[in-house]
């Protein structure tokens, strides 16, 4: 049971502590959990959620960054940048489908 009180207090302390980056964490928590369900369970709408959560959270990092630059900045744009273009070669490949 302490674990689990450990684990929420620091859940709770990131997400006061940097909102942001809290979100972006959820969203591609959440992005991982939709691709793997898509894998598990071949329909469209889970990949293309995962894939919506993807963009979202890879553009919100690129926004952050060029607003307040942190200390592995050229990492964390280079590592969005990659994301944003994979889901969107997701997203090209799933309209080729159609």
């Amino acid at each position: 049971m302490r674990l689990w009180h450990s684990w929420l207090n620091n859940f709770i302390l990131a997400s006061q502590y940097n909102p942001p980056r809290f979100v972006e964490f959820l969203m591609l928590m959440v992005a991982i959990a939709m691709l793997v369900v898509a894998i598990i369970l071949p329909d469209r709408p889970y990949l293309v959620l995962g894939l919506s959560l993807v963009v979202g959270a890879s553009l919100s990092i690129l926004v952050r960054e060029a607003i307040a630059p942190s200390p592995q900045k050229q990492l964390t744009q280079f590592t969005a940048f990659l994301l944003l273009v994979i889901s969107i070669y997701g997203f090209a490949d799933l309209l080729q489908i159609l």
